[in-house]
């Protein structure tokens, strides 16, 4: 099941509730992705921003302010800036990935080039801390600033981490907390930061965007090796192909026998992969209920995720909040 079936998701319902203020985003973001003198800048921002992916991250933002009744017109300014940052990490992902295909579609890399990529993704950077000065709030741009460098920070300890069998669940943690969890935190904390929310509230919403951000990515990964394809969009194993170690292994790994490890170190770290490795790497998941454990964790941290909206008002968009946190892990029958 994947976050864009039927419409009674709790992300469908946000999208409803907060669709005139989607609109403005929307318009912001194409205004501002435009440019008068590089025309190459709004074809490949355009390839990816109208792809049809959910707006979770802009999203969050708007339902941020809106739940600490915040009334001004910066909080559209904050979801494009979001979404931009969001649209330059993918951008630049999918050359240090080398991937050929994100959400159904050929990716802007194989398109056009690696260098198109790359420097249109430098652009929205750009774009989106000329949108943060605009709302005057230096708060705000400390919290996105901090978060794009925490983006950049996890990507790069991944690619010394993915394919090393001593990368523990620590690790782990700091490498999802940098390429997801923190752009949902910062997300969720300027919206209640630029509507003036009490302190307790602001941490709150930090704490939430963490939470759901790090659910999010461990539900990811586990869908990686227990997800219909057809619904996530992913070959089962596309994971273990590309010699990720993601939450199931570790968890694997760290309960491996000699043999086991043997196994993990040729297929993970040598990257010396045969015939029948990925049905093996599933057998040997399943003997160490590493997928059974790796969705607890998520419902931790979904939980995590709830309890910290128990400050914030009650208001039908705080419901969809918690469904959201719900729904995360729900992915994963």
């Amino acid at each position: 099941m994947s976050l864009d079936t039927a419409a009674t998701k709790p992300h469908e319902r946000l999208s409803t509730l907060l669709a005139p203020e989607m609109e403005a985003v929307n318009a912001l973001i194409r205004a501002r992705m435009a440019s008068e003198h590089a025309p190459r800048i709004p074809e490949v921002s355009a390839h990816l921003i109208e792809a049809g992916g959910k707006r979770l991250r802009p999203m969050l933002t708007l339902a941020a302010a809106r739940l600490c009744g915040y009334e001004g017109p910066y909080h559209i300014h904050l979801a494009a800036t979001v979404e931009f940052i969001h649209t330059a990490t993918l951008l630049h992902d999918d050359v240090v990935d080398e991937s050929g295909q994100r959400r159904g579609r050929p990716t802007a890399n194989l398109l056009w080039d690696n260098k198109s990529s790359v420097l249109v993704g430098d652009y929205l950077f750009a774009r989106s801390f000329q949108l943060m000065v605009e709302t005057g709030s230096l708060r705000v741009l400390d919290i996105l600033a901090n978060a794009s460098a925490t983006i950049a920070e996890g990507e790069v300890l991944q690619l010394t981490a993915a394919q090393d069998l001593r990368t523990d669940e620590g690790i782990y943690l700091k490498v999802v907390r940098g390429k997801t969890a923190a752009l949902f935190s910062a997300a969720t904390e300027v919206g209640g930061v630029i509507a003036g929310a009490p302190e307790a509230q602001v941490k709150a919403l930090h704490t939430y965007g963490d939470a759901l951000g790090i659910s999010f990515q461990i539900v990811d990964d586990l869908l990686d090796y227990a997800g219909d394809a057809k619904a996530t969009g992913k070959n089962v194993g596309d994971d273990f192909r590309e010699r990720k170690l993601t939450l199931p292994v570790i968890k694997a790994v760290a309960k491996a026998d000699s043999e086991e490890r043997a196994f993990w170190t040729r297929t993970i770290e040598k990257g010396k992969q045969e015939e029948g490795d990925l049905e093996h790497a599933l057998a040997l998941l399943d003997r160490h209920n590493a997928l059974e454990d790796t969705r607890a964790e998520a419902l931790g941290w979904a939980e995590k995720a709830k309890g910290a909206l128990e400050v914030l008002p009650d208001a039908p968009v705080r419901q969809m909040l918690l469904d959201l946190a719900d729904y995360v892990v729900a992915r994963v029958n």
